[in-house]
């Protein structure tokens, strides 16, 4: 298999092929080899691991084509000016001590003295509290004018279990102490009121607020407010609970103050499971094991959930708290055991078997996935797909897959036993088979034993007329029966199929290329029957007959328009890079032995050089008329042109790069073609105003929120020809 190296840093990029059986320090080597990078300066990364030496590619789950990043080591010189490490230690030592220094402790301040019970401000509401401390204010505070040179410790009494919290006199004021009603209140009155932001029907915090109005419907008076915040006003807030509406206290003078009765006010509970009851055990508030809510000196909230576990509780249970910045409860914690940090060895799997394999089966495209999915037509698709010629040829069998041709990696008919058949390889795995070119007898699938992921094997009992099969059967222009069917004269009002030939075929038919696989046209199934096969199973056959006005690849018109496609075989990346370097190998290994030169040997070279040469390719005027209307992109249309020299299959690759979408990365369907010169599918582009994204998806060019995306009708025509039968996959 082939996979791509890229270096972080950007530029630098190679294929490599390698076997899954491959060890990373062999991986490194070559490496080392294409970029010229050190092996001891090489961190290559995969998926977020880090590849570490002593394990092979599969260890790591690396697939065909897929990337491994490179980072290149910095190399490090030691320090030697200690001086200037020293004066930085010093300096951040007089720093230290500078901010560690004990800040004076006062007992009183002009309004205020320790021990006096005030409302405080945390997060924007207001909380009873009491003030612990006063202390001096450091300089580099930053003051309000309604400040002064103190800063007051509060306790919140809610939260009595918390370290106390340090506020400014703008976030103190004495206790509210008077209850005002609604008739009291004029427009612009700054009050307190009990608000819920997230539910305004339920019980909330207390908060400062500004009268916008009071409405009053019949007998029913509702209070609307500004809420004060932490960061903003919200205007329009409906008070609930109209009939607990305080006045807030200016500050007082010590000398001044007067006895005076604090309102007992009612905030929203912290648990409403228990609603703060501390005669009621609760896992919400309490421990979440025994539920009980004693000792809190001795529980532990864990990072992650917010549930509190007294130390005894755990399993094992603990003598005393962790000193640890972060502490996680045993259903959220992560084993450490498991994970594997930058440097260390994979984890030796359980399920890894004891002996080690000594099959190298990771370095061929038999068990390769695809690398790109065919997006021209939905796998449903029937008859030729867009794009693809007769007489195509891929060295591998997944590459048709990932062209759309036949999309099962191993099965020989693709289709469905209510729908139909869409294609079929014919490949001479079964000796009941009869290939005669424009004509032959397939046999169905089935009747095999394939356990212990066996590909191949024989007859062992009769085939049925079921799923694939069946799909076959549907196909024929005939009713479906269950003991065969005959289109007669009608065979070509059937379904049509796709078919595939196999080099593998090459033993017993003479239409089988002599390389890799071939695409041959369309066939249409004229009859099927069961009859007891060579084996002595019975078994299903049917008659195909093709039906494709592109003459067949091994006729004399066949091979003539592939020579004037300039059809050759395709190779995937890697290969294509291996046999573009081996006519400079054969020179060199060739010691004066004489070389057979052949017509085959210059296509399947790979080489630009050869493709140039067989290549007499040239658009039809029809196309060209097209492409030439399109005048808004007729510099990528140019650029699509100067690809015809190199063949058809160049110059249909190119053209579905051009004019791919930006969204959808599919070919483009009902194009738009936007005011900066980018094109987009008209359904993608819908998708993003639907998202109030108003933007041109390519450059983010403003397109106005009442663009009416016209559909450039002539790029869309031009594509039309050069992909015939083009309607997009079956999510657009």
């Amino acid at each position: 298999m082939y996979v791509k190296v890229r270096a972080m840093s950007g530029g630098s990029e190679v294929v490599l092929c390698l076997s899954k059986l491959t060890k990373v320090e062999d991986f490194r080597q070559l490496v080392h080899e294409k970029l010229n990078v050190p092996v001891e300066r090489q961190r290559l990364f995969y998926q977020g691991k880090q590849l570490e030496d002593g394990h092979v590619m599969y260890d790591y789950g690396v697939k065909i084509n897929d990337v491994i990043q490179l980072m290149v080591r910095q190399v490090l010189t030691e320090t030697t000016n200690s001086n200037a490490t020293t004066r930085k230690k010093q300096g951040n030592e007089i720093n230290k001590s500078s901010t560690e220094k004990k800040q004076d402790s006062v007992r009183n301040s002009q309004y205020y003295k320790v021990d006096d019970l005030v409302d405080a401000c945390h997060d924007g509401s207001w909380w009873e509290a009491k003030i612990i401390d006063i202390t001096t204010a450091p300089a580099s505070s930053s003051d309000k004018k309604t400040d002064d040179q103190f800063v007051y410790h509060v306790h919140f009494e809610r939260y009595h279990y918390e370290e106390a919290s340090m506020v400014r006199l703008h976030q103190v004021r004495p206790r509210s102490s008077k209850k005002l009603k609604l008739n009291d209140l004029s427009e612009g009155d700054i009050i307190m009121v009990n608000h819920n932001v997230d539910e305004p029907n339920e019980r909330g915090f207390w908060y400062h607020a500004k009268v916008e109005q009071v409405v009053q419907e019949g007998r029913i008076k509702t209070l609307v407010v500004a809420l004060q915040t932490e960061s903003e006003w919200l205007t329009g807030c409906i008070i609930r609970f109209t009939d607990e509406i305080l006045q807030i206290p200016s500050h007082v003078k010590l000398a001044d103050r007067t006895q005076h009765t604090p309102v007992n006010r009612v905030s929203a509970p912290t648990c409403k499971s228990c609603s703060d009851n501390p005669r009621r055990n609760c896992k919400e508030c309490g421990c979440a094991v025994c539920a009980k809510k004693d000792q809190p000196e001795k529980q532990l909230m864990c990072d992650e959930c917010d549930k509190p576990y007294h130390i005894h509780c755990l399993n094992p249970p603990l003598e005393t708290i962790p000193d640890v910045e972060e502490w996680f409860c045993p259903e959220c914690k992560n084993d450490e055991t498991e994970i594997v940090r930058a440097g260390e060895k994979l984890k030796e799997s359980k399920k890894k078997a004891k002996t080690n394999c000594g099959r190298d089966w990771g370095k061929g495209y038999a068990c390769a996935g695809r690398s790109k999915q065919c997006t021209i037509v939905p796998s449903d698709h029937f008859g030729a797909v867009p794009g693809v010629e007769v007489g195509t040829c891929w060295i591998y069998r997944i590459q048709a897959s990932e062209a759309g041709v036949h999309r099962p990696p191993v099965s020989g008919i693709h289709g469905r036993g209510d729908h139909g058949a869409y294609s079929i390889v014919l490949s001479g795995g079964y000796e009941d088979d009869e290939d005669n070119g424009e004509h032959f007898t397939y046999t169905g699938a089935g009747g095999r034993d394939l356990s212990g992921n066996k590909r191949t094997a024989e007859q062992s009992c009769d085939q049925k007329l079921t799923s694939t099969n069946r799909a076959l059967a549907v196909n024929a222009n005939c009713k479906l029966r269950e003991d065969g069917g005959d289109a007669g004269d009608d065979w070509r009002g059937g379904k049509p199929l796709r078919v595939v030939r196999s080099y593998k075929g090459g033993k017993h038919s003479e239409y089988a290329p002599e390389e890799g696989i071939r695409y041959d046209g369309i066939y249409k199934v004229c009859k099927y029957w069961a009859e007891a096969g060579k084996s002595g199973f019975k078994v299903w056959k049917y008659l195909m007959q093709r039906d494709d006005p592109i003459p067949a690849p091994w006729t004399v018109k066949g091979k003539a328009r592939i020579q004037q496609l300039g059809l050759v075989m395709q190779y995937p990346p890697d290969k294509e890079t291996k046999a573009s370097e081996e006519p400079a190998k054969d020179a060199t290994s060739s010691k004066g032995k004489k070389r057979k030169t052949s017509d085959n040997s210059e296509v399947s070279s790979g080489s630009k050089k050869a493709r140039l040469s067989t290549s007499g390719y040239q658009l039809d005027s029809a196309t060209k008329e097209a492409m030439a209307a399109d005048k808004v992109n007729i510099k990528v249309w140019t650029v699509c042109e100067q690809a015809v020299l190199q063949g058809y299959q160049s110059f249909v690759s190119i053209v579905e790069s051009e004019f791919s979408c930006i969204c959808c990365h599919e070919l483009l369907l009902d194009p738009v073609t936007t005011p900066c010169l980018h094109n987009v599918c008209r359904l993608c582009l819908k998708r993003s105003f639907n998202a109030q994204v108003f933007a041109c998806p390519a450059c983010r060019h403003d397109l106005g929120e009442k663009y009416n995306m016209p559909i450039n009708d002539k790029l869309f025509s031009a594509l039309k020809l050069i992909f015939p039968g083009y309607r997009g996959t079956a999510a657009k």
